[in-house]
């Protein structure tokens, strides 16, 4: 019985509201014009209502302020909502609650906080083998320790740091024939050196010299023609050098001046030994008793003798005594 009075009400009131409204409708009036009264976009609009319907190819979007809306028309629907076109109108439908923005009602392309994007729809709980992340709201799959980021539970794509990456793997050290990059973050190959053949033996020298010795060095030299990584097998020597033994030869041109200092020297060992002889003489005279003449005479000698050495005259002394002319 109550529920029956109840209903009764209901009735009545809604009765009420309908007989409202079409009064209202009745004598509110609405004004509708052409697009030339319109705001930018609007095929149609209404002085209270805004664009009724918008030009080729615009979303009609309506706009709430309270109770009120008010219709745009917009090249493109903001966030949270999604374009469907028709014939007769391009609408602007809001995407699902979890969504923050979406492709149609059924795939959301980024959620609300609190949710995770997993193919196209958002979680609150994410599937096995994946991990919410809460910077990108997304289910991402849940790596290895030693991965940043993964194409899955095998496959590591960035590794954490301290790694290096490898094949899909990551390692702290790197296997064997490969070294780590500390730009690239990766085990790379090793290069190791290699080197030309070695050159013939150079000719016996010695001091830049190939002639006037006996014993000397030769040398060899090989060219490097691949530069090792910082990690692989660094280059062998490039340069030795062994002893040699040769026939020992005159330099060409060392003949003509031999003579000249053989001369030199001779000159000079004639002149002392002159002057040896002449210092003799003198020491035998200064022994023998002499008068007084002979004295003026030995002292006169020893007087040009050392002018002589001097050089300040190689003219002889007569036996009298006088100056030769």
């Amino acid at each position: 019985m109550q529920l029956q009075l109840i209903s009764f009400v209901l009735i009545l009131h809604c009765m009420e509201y309908i007989n409202c409204q079409q009064h209202t409708s009745r004598h509110r009036p609405h004004k509708q014009s052409m697009s030339s009264g319109c705001q930018s976009g609007c095929l149609t609009c209404s002085e209270y209502n805004g664009c009724l319907s918008c030009k080729p190819r615009l979303f009609i979007f309506l706009e709430r302020n309270g109770m009120k809306q008010t219709g745009v028309c917009l090249p493109s629907c903001p966030s949270g909502y999604y374009g469907t076109r028709s014939p007769d109108r391009n609408d602007c439908t809001k995407c699902r609650p979890e969504c923050d923005s979406c492709f149609t009602s059924n795939f959301c392309t980024r959620c609300r906080p609190g949710f995770y994007l997993h193919q196209g729809k958002c979680l609150q709980t994410c599937p096995e083998g994946r991990v919410p992340s809460t910077a990108q709201r997304e289910c991402v799959l849940e790596c290895p320790t030693d991965c940043e980021s993964c194409a899955n539970t095998d496959t590591c794509t960035r590794c954490a740091e301290g790694f290096f990456h490898l094949q899909g793997k990551c390692y702290d050290t790197c296997p064997e024939e490969y070294e780590p990059s500390d730009l690239l973050v990766e085990c790379i190959p090793q290069v190791h050196c290699e080197v030309e053949e070695w050159s013939e033996w150079s000719p016996c020298s010695r001091r830049g010299k190939t002639c006037g010795f006996k014993r000397g060095e030769e040398t060899r030299t090989r060219t490097v023609l691949r530069t090792p990584s910082p990690h692989a097998n660094p280059c062998p020597p490039t340069h030795e050098k062994r002893d040699c033994v040769v026939k020992k030869k005159k330099c060409p041109g060392n003949g003509k001046r031999r003579p000249d200092r053989r001369n030199r020297n001779n000159r000079r060992d004639k002149e002392n030994q002159e002057s040896r002889h002449e210092r003799k003489r003198v020491r035998e005279k200064e022994r023998k008793p002499v008068t007084g003449g002979e004295r003026e005479d030995s002292e006169i000698r020893n007087k040009t003798e050392r002018r002589r050495r001097r050089g300040h005259t190689r003219s002889p002394i007569s036996v009298d005594g006088d100056p030769g002319q």
